[in-house]
């Protein structure tokens, strides 16, 4: 399984001279399964250089490609009416079924290419745009099993976890408060069983305990619960994501540091990781 972050921003893309190490764009990740099967972890703004990527290779859009998306938030989908395969009619993009029916009827109505969110309408475009309406879990996607888990965040979100056939796994578990203030849709500990063991578990850890109580309930984790969350679920490596549009370079270097010291304090074997743009890895 070969993994590249294309975007690991949250809320809005951060471009400037404060963001350029760990990068701006808005959270978008590239799978690469064992048997060539190309799945797209959420559609920000980083999709757009994912796609032209892709345009350049020779075989890319020779099969089909799966879009998982967590929910339908601005920095999830922004980057979509922008991915330059969306334009090519050898293209065929297989979106799965979302967490809510709110959700899944905005998809159905293709309200980003509705000749007004954006100018191209979606009967104009070239691809051929599956949306799949299938609720069961697990689901198959080309070599690997994929299965949801709904997470705590305003409006609804899911995450995944992929299992590949060679063994290896990873979980994606992005806009989700592992202690929100009202109802839980999913606790910690099941979350916990849900990623145990993963090879890589990408979680959103937008906040520092500094942030509260006046971000609380809104949908996002701090550094440390995603620690605790890490100590349960024991993965391989634990990535930090969705960093905050104000967490410049150096305090996202301050807490890549912090949590090597605070797994290596309590004897865990994980390794910890502050996603950043661009970085590729294969599991």
């Amino acid at each position: 399984m070969k993994v590249r972050f294309y975007g690991v921003r949250g809320s809005i893309p951060t471009p400037g001279s404060a963001t350029v190490r760990y990068g701006g764009n808005t959270v978008c990740v590239d799978v690469q399964l064992v048997d060539g099967t190309r799945v797209i972890l959420d559609g920000g703004t980083g999709i757009r250089e994912l796609g032209e990527h892709l345009l350049l290779l020779k075989d890319a859009l020779e099969a089909p490609i799966t879009l998982l998306l967590t929910h339908l938030h601005w920095d999830h989908i922004m980057g979509i009416p922008f991915f330059g395969p969306m334009y090519r009619k050898e293209t065929h993009i297989r979106i799965h079924s979302l967490s809510t029916e709110v959700q899944r009827s905005t998809v159905r109505q293709r309200a980003l290419f509705d000749g007004i969110h954006f100018p191209v309408r979606a009967a104009d475009l070239p691809a051929r745009v599956d949306f799949l309406e299938e609720q069961s879990s697990p689901l198959r996607v080309g070599s690997a099993t994929v299965r949801r888990v709904l997470l705590n965040h305003p409006g609804g979100a899911q995450g995944f976890r992929i299992d590949d056939s060679d063994g290896r796994s990873l979980a994606y578990l992005t806009d989700n408060e592992l202690s929100p203030p009202g109802d839980v849709q999913t606790s910690l500990d099941a979350l916990a069983r849900f990623a145990e063991g993963v090879d890589m578990m990408i979680h959103d850890a937008q906040y520092v305990e500094a942030d509260m109580p006046a971000k609380r309930g809104w949908g996002h984790s701090t550094f440390d619960d995603v620690l605790r969350l890490a100590q349960k679920a024991a993965p391989r490596r634990l990535v930090a994501f969705h960093h905050d549009p104000s967490r410049e370079d150096r305090a996202l270097d301050a807490l890549g540091a912090y949590a090597e010291h605070w797994l290596h304090e309590r004897k865990s074997d994980t390794v910890a990781v502050v996603a950043r743009e661009g970085w590729r890895t294969e599991l």
